[in-house]
């Protein structure tokens, strides 16, 4: 069956075309866009008009490539930034008038049930004694660290805990970096540390997290992270999918980033520009949860809630 799964976010909204099996994704067309829909809404409690604006331009191109490729089926799912907003229903009619379905503004625990599946259908096909000596061994933490929110599910071939909390890379660059220098002081970093402390304090008071044998890391944030460490000329999805990065590297990429200017991030050759000014906090959650659950490496991950929802389409 082909489908079309889109998945709007806090900083980008993403666009995945497959033709789904019993057990395999064959990828028509994956496509992404930072749109920034999260902007301000932390502090505003609403969507902007001009980042609804990005939002639907990006899903109207979406729409065309959906009636090209003949998707029969299309699923629209909307996270943290739309949970948050007192004026999501602005935003619902724009998705309803653009794709003829109506947007799933979903909850944080089904969001992160989407996240789960979508990033260990591949890792279970995945033998420990060939690709990946030394794992990757359930059960899993998945991590999903988003522009609004951050996911936390623990299982092995199904989800069995799951949490979502209010750390997210838009989201805590807009409270504390903002306006905190470049690169940003060390009040502001610690002030960041703070929060994300404070999230995973709740986290594993609510979450088997120290259960998990592998941790799964998704999201842009994390691939952005593991670019570096492969030291890659270009953004190569391939390469990244799957790799593996040790804690050192992690600790040693966030220090890198924290201590970059903005000139300095947008250079950087894995670095898509709609994550230049975010990126320092994305890879400080993902370190700050290394550190905290002592993993000694992130296996990380290009499939995600995109593929999540695509499955949920063909069931």
């Amino acid at each position: 069956m082909r489908v079309a799964a889109v998945d709007c976010g806090t900083n980008s909204v993403r666009l995945l075309i497959a033709d789904v099996g019993d057990d395999l994704i064959d990828d028509v067309e994956r496509r992404m866009e930072i749109v920034r829909l999260g902007q301000g809404v932390d502090r505003t409690g609403r969507l902007a008009p001009d980042a609804l604006e990005r939002t639907f331009k990006a899903m109207r191109v979406y729409r065309e490539l959906i009636d090209r490729h003949g998707a029969v089926r299309t699923r629209v799912v909307a996270t943290s930034a739309t949970r948050d907003a007192a004026n999501r229903q602005e935003f619902v009619d724009g998705v309803r008038e653009i794709f003829g379905v109506e947007p799933e503004v979903v909850s944080g625990a089904e969001e992160a049930e989407l996240s789960f599946v979508g990033a260990t259908k591949g890792l279970l096909r995945l033998s420990p004694e060939t690709e990946m000596p030394q794992g990757p061994l359930p059960p899993y933490l998945v991590v999903d660290i988003g522009g609004g929110s951050t996911e936390f599910v623990v299982g092995s071939e199904h989800a069995e805990a799951a949490l979502s909390v209010d750390i997210g890379c838009v989201r805590l660059t807009e409270r504390h970096l903002k306006d905190a220098g470049d690169p940003p002081s060390a009040p502001a970093l610690e002030a960041v540390v703070a929060d994300i402390e404070a999230a995973l304090d709740r986290v594993e008071a609510e979450v088997p997290v120290r259960r998990a044998r592998t941790l799964v890391g998704l999201a842009g944030s994390v691939t952005t992270v593991a670019g570096m460490v492969l030291d890659l000329p270009a953004y190569d999805s391939a390469r990244i999918h799957h790799s593996r990065i040790s804690d050192r590297q992690v600790h040693e990429v966030t220090r890198r980033l924290l201590a970059m200017t903005h000139g300095e991030r947008a250079e950087v050759p894995v670095m898509h520009p709609g994550r230049v000014d975010v990126i320092g906090a994305g890879a400080l959650i993902l370190d700050r949860i290394v550190r905290r659950f002592a993993f000694s490496q992130v296996v990380v991950s290009e499939h995600d809630i995109l593929d999540g929802i695509a499955w949920s389409i063909a069931r």
